[in-house]
C-alpha cells in the first residue's frame, strides 16, 4: 500500500505553486470554488477530434499526429495542454538538486520527458536549469517526434544552461521503452498528462505506463505526474502499481483559472 504524505500550505514556487494538505476523498473543486476543465475537455474542441472524442480516442496515436500536424499559434514551436516550464520550475528544480551526486566531476542527471509531445517541459529544462541535465523527451507520436528534432536544429535561441547539458527526442512508446531505456538509467521521469491520455484506452495500458517509469527509475528517482485528476481518484490506481514508495500529493496553480495536482512516486525514507 502506498503512502499519503499529508503536505502543509508552505509556498515554494517561484509563480502561483503550493503544496496542499490533501487526502484521499477530497471533492473536486471543495474548499476552491475552481472550475475545472478535464483533459478530454480541453481536447474536445481541438478541430480534428471534434465531435469524435470517445473515451479511447486519447490513447490513439493518429490523434496526436493529426493535433500535431495543425499549425502551432503564434511562432512558438510549443504547445502545453496543461502549462509549461516556467510554471513547475520551482518543484522540479529541488528534485534534481536533491538527485544532484556530489564530488568535483558532476555527472549530468538523467531526466525523461513520457509522452513529451511538443510540450516546452523539456526545451525549459535544458535551456534554464542550471543544473548539468541528459533530458531525453519521448512520444509515440512521428509529427510530434519531428517537430521537436527540428526545433533543436534550427531555434537559434535553444542552447543549454549548462554547458554539459544535453536534449534528445525519440519516437517510443513510453509503456514500452525497453529497447531505449534500461532499468535504474533516469533520476527524474515527468508524465505530464500521459497516464490521462493513456488510460482513456484501459486501466491495463496504464498501469503498464507506470511500470515502465518506475522501471526506468534509478532506485532513489521520482517520477512526477501532472495532471487535473483529483487525489480520490488518482491515488488508488497508483497504489495498485507503486508497491512501498511513497506517493506525495502537490497542488499546483491555479494556471488560468485552472488547479492540477502533481503526484510524486519516490521510494519510502
Amino acid at each position: 500500500m502506498a503512502l499519503l504524505r499529508r503536505l502543509h500550505g508552505v509556498t515554494k514556487a517561484k509563480r502561483s505553486w503550493a503544496g496542499r494538505d490533501l487526502e484521499v476523498g477530497n471533492a473536486r473543486g471543495k474548499e476552491r470554488g475552481v472550475q475545472y476543465e478535464p483533459l478530454t475537455a480541453a481536447l474536445s474542441g481541438s478541430q480534428p477530434c471534434a465531435g469524435s472524442l470517445t473515451s479511447s480516442c486519447l490513447s490513439d496515436p493518429s490523434l496526436w499526429d493529426r493535433l500535431h500536424t495543425q499549425a502551432l499559434p503564434g511562432s512558438s514551436p510549443n504547445f502545453d495542454w496543461f502549462f509549461g516550464y516556467e510554471e513547475v520550475q520551482g518543484l522540479l528544480l529541488p528534485l534534481l538538486q536533491r538527485g544532484t551526486p556530489q564530488g568535483p566531476a558532476v555527472t549530468p542527471l538523467r531526466v525523461l520527458d513520457v509522452g513529451c509531445g511538443t510540450s516546452d517541459l523539456c526545451s525549459g529544462l535544458y535551456t534554464k536549469c542550471p543544473l548539468p541535465l541528459n533530458v531525453l523527451g519521448v512520444d509515440f507520436s512521428p509529427v510530434a517526434v519531428s517537430r521537436m528534432k527540428q526545433m533543436l536544429k534550427g531555434h537559434s535561441g535553444l542552447s543549454p544552461r549548462h554547458p554539459d547539458s544535453r536534449l534528445h527526442f525519440l519516437q517510443a512508446d513510453a509503456r514500452n521503452l525497453g529497447s531505449i531505456c534500461p532499468s535504474g538509467s533516469f533520476q527524474l521521469v515527468l508524465d505530464k498528462g500521459t497516464w490521462d491520455a493513456v488510460a482513456r484506452g484501459g486501466q491495463p495500458g496504464a498501469q503498464q505506463l507506470l511500470s515502465e517509469c518506475l522501471r526506468v527509475l534509478v532506485p532513489r528517482g521520482t517520477l512526477v505526474q501532472f495532471s487535473d485528476e483529483d487525489p480520490d481518484v488518482r491515488l488508488p490506481c497508483l497504489e495498485q502499481g507503486v508497491g512501498s514508495r511513497l506517493v506525495t500529493v502537490h497542488e499546483l496553480g491555479p494556471f488560468k483559472g485552472l488547479c492540477y495536482f502533481a503526484y510524486l512516486v519516490q521510494a519510502a525514507q
